[in-house]
C-alpha cells in the first residue's frame, strides 16, 4: 500500500491527462469555428456586394425612367441621368463605377423576358421602361472570390453578384374623363382674315372656353364619358366600377402608362347632373375640399385659384364685366352640339351674337397661328406663334374688344407679369399654400373618335385620337365643366408616376 505522499503525484497525472484530452478535442472545434467564421465573412461579402450593386441598378433605372418621354431626346436624357446616378456609387470598398451605356436598355413593357433595346431606336414612342444590368459595367468586383466557401463546393469559389432592375411608368396624368374630338382632323386652318389662318386642333380653338358637358360632333344631345382608370388600352374588361373614379379625378391621373395603342374602356356620364359625383373632386384645384373627398397632399390646389368668370363682376377685368356667358354659347345650327365659336363665320342662324357669346377669352392660352404648325412634328417648346389681342375683332366678331387685355407676348391672366395683381391672382388658404402646384387647373383629357359613335352602354371600347389640354376657368358644377382649350398634348410628354418592377 503506497504512502499518502503518492496522492499528489497521482492527482497531477490525472489533471495533465485531462488537459491533454481537452487540447486534442479543441483542435477540431477551433477548426470548425474558423471555418464557420470564414463562411460568415464570405457570405457577408457576397451580401454586401449584392446590396451595393442592386441599389445602384435600381437608382440608375429610376433616374433613367423619369426622363423617358417617348422621344429621342428622352433617351439621351435617360442615358445621362443613369450614368450620373451610377457614378455616385462606390462598390467593393473603394472601386468607382465606370459607366457603360451597354448597361442601359429600353423596352415598351416591363416584362423581363421582353425585347430590350440599347442603341438604334428610331421611333422612341412607347419606350417608357428602362432596365439597368450591372453585369454590363465590367466591374472588377462584379463577383466575389471566396476563401472558405469552396470547402462546401468548388463552384462557390467565385460568386457573381451582378444585379438588374427595371423601372418605368405606372400611370399617366390624364384625367379619367373624356369628350369627343369635335373633328377627326389633327390640325386644320380656320380663315382669320389675317396673314396667317388660325390653328384648329381636333375641332377646338385655343383660347376659347368650352362647356365640356355640352359637346357632341355627331348629335344634338351631349356626349361625355368616364374612363375606366385601371384597364390599359387594348385590354378586355367585363366591368367598370364607377365608384372608384373619385380619387383618380382628385389627382387627375390613371393607372395606365398610356391611353393610345388600343381601345380604352368608357361609360357614358349620366344625362342629368353628369358631374354630381365628381364636381367636388375637380374643384380641389380651386382649393375646395368639401366633404373631404380629396386631400391637399395628393390633390393639391393650384397656385392661382381665381375663377375667370365672365358673368361675375371682377371675374375677367380685361373684358366686359357682369355680362355674357361663362363659356362660348352652345348651338345646334349645323345639326350637332357645338359652340358659336366653332361655327364658320358669319353663322347665318346666330343673330344677336355679342362679346359675351364667346365667354372669357385667353385666360390661359392664346389663339395660335396655323402657319407655324408642321405636320408630324411636335409643338416647339416655346409654343406656336400666337395672335395679338388687337386681332380679337377679326378672330371672333366685331365688337369683341380686347382693349383692356393687359399682357403682350406670351403672358396671360393666369400667369401675369405682376403676380401680385389682385384681379388675376388668388391664393389658397395659408395652411395649403405649401402644397399648391402650378398648372393644376390644366386637365389632360382623352379626345375620343366619335365618327362611328362610341357604343352605348357601360365599359365599352373607345379609341383615343389625341389628348387635349383644358384649363378650368371656373369651378365645376353638377352640370358643367367649363375649360379653355390650350392645345393638344403629346402623350409621351405627359408626366406620370415611375416605379420599380419585379
Amino acid at each position: 500500500m503506497g504512502s499518502g505522499r503518492d496522492f499528489p503525484r497521482q492527482r497531477h497525472s490525472r489533471v495533465s491527462a485531462q488537459q491533454g484530452a481537452f487540447a486534442i478535442m479543441s483542435i477540431p472545434l477551433l477548426i470548425l469555428v474558423i471555418v464557420f467564421g470564414g463562411l460568415a465573412v464570405d457570405m457577408g461579402q457576397v451580401y454586401n456586394r449584392k446590396i451595393e450593386l442592386s441599389g445602384m441598378a435600381k437608382t440608375a433605372a429610376l433616374a433613367a425612367a423619369r426622363e423617358l418621354n417617348g422621344k429621342s431626346d428622352g433617351l439621351v436624357a435617360a442615358r445621362a441621368k443613369a450614368r450620373e446616378a451610377a457614378q455616385r456609387f462606390v462598390v467593393g470598398y473603394g472601386e468607382s463605377v465606370v459607366w457603360n451605356d451597354a448597361a442601359l436598355t429600353f423596352g415598351t413593357t416591363p416584362d423581363r423576358g421582353g425585347s430590350w433595346v440599347g442603341q438604334g431606336i428610331g421611333d422612341a414612342s412607347g419606350y417608357y421602361y428602362a432596365k439597368v444590368d450591372t453585369a454590363q459595367l465590367g466591374l472588377d468586383r462584379a463577383s466575389v472570390t471566396t476563401l472558405f466557401m469552396p470547402i462546401l463546393s468548388e463552384g462557390l469559389r467565385n460568386i457573381p453578384v451582378s444585379d438588374s432592375a427595371i423601372a418605368g411608368r405606372a400611370g399617366i396624368k390624364v384625367a379619367p374623363l373624356a369628350v369627343c374630338a369635335m373633328s377627326e382632323t389633327r390640325a386644320s386652318e380656320r380663315p382669320s382674315g389675317l396673314a396667317s389662318g388660325e390653328l384648329v386642333e381636333y375641332g377646338f380653338r385655343r383660347g376659347v372656353s368650352y362647356d365640356l358637358m355640352q359637346l357632341n360632333p355627331r348629335g344634338t344631345t351631349p356626349a361625355r364619358y368616364m374612363v375606366n382608370p385601371v384597364i390599359p388600352p387594348g385590354m378586355a374588361s367585363t366591368s367598370f366600377n364607377t365608384g372608384i373614379l373619385g380619387p383618380f379625378v382628385c389627382v387627375g391621373a390613371m393607372w395606365m402608362p398610356r391611353v393610345t395603342g388600343g381601345p380604352i374602356r368608357v361609360s357614358s356620364l349620366p344625362a342629368a347632373q353628369p358631374l354630381a359625383a365628381l364636381a367636388t373632386q375637380l374643384n380641389s384645384r380651386f382649393d375646395d375640399y368639401a366633404g373631404n373627398r380629396c386631400f391637399p397632399a395628393g390633390a393639391p390646389p393650384d397656385t392661382n385659384i381665381r375663377p375667370f368668370a365672365y358673368d361675375v363682376a371682377g371675374g375677367v377685368p380685361w373684358m366686359s364685366q357682369a355680362t355674357g356667358n361663362p363659356a362660348a354659347r352652345s348651338t345646334t345650327e349645323r345639326g350637332w352640339l357645338e359652340t358659336v365659336a366653332d361655327v364658320p363665320p358669319p353663322g347665318s342662324g346666330l343673330a344677336g351674337l355679342n362679346g359675351g357669346s364667346y365667354g372669357p377669352l385667353w385666360s390661359y392660352a392664346r389663339a395660335a397661328k396655323f402657319s407655324d404648325y408642321i405636320p408630324g412634328s411636335p409643338e416647339p417648346v416655346t409654343g406656336y406663334g400666337t395672335f395679338e389681342a388687337a386681332n380679337w375683332p377679326t378672330l371672333y366678331r366685331a365688337g369683341v374688344s380686347a382693349a383692356r387685355y393687359p399682357w403682350s407676348g406670351q403672358g396671360s391672366p393666369y400667369l401675369p407679369q405682376n403676380i401680385t395683381n389682385p384681379n388675376t391672382i388668388a391664393s389658397p388658404q395659408t395652411d395649403r399654400r405649401d402644397f399648391a402646384t402650378l398648372h393644376r387647373r390644366v386637365l389632360y383629357l382623352p379626345l375620343l373618335s366619335c365618327a362611328g359613335n362610341v357604343p352605348a352602354g357601360s365599359n365599352v371600347p373607345a379609341t383615343v385620337v389625341g389628348v387635349g389640354k383644358f384649363f378650368m376657368t371656373v369651378p365645376a358644377t353638377d352640370d358643367t365643366l367649363v375649360a379653355e382649350f390650350a392645345g393638344v398634348a403629346g402623350e409621351q410628354s405627359i408626366p406620370g408616376p415611375v416605379e420599380l418592377y419585379p
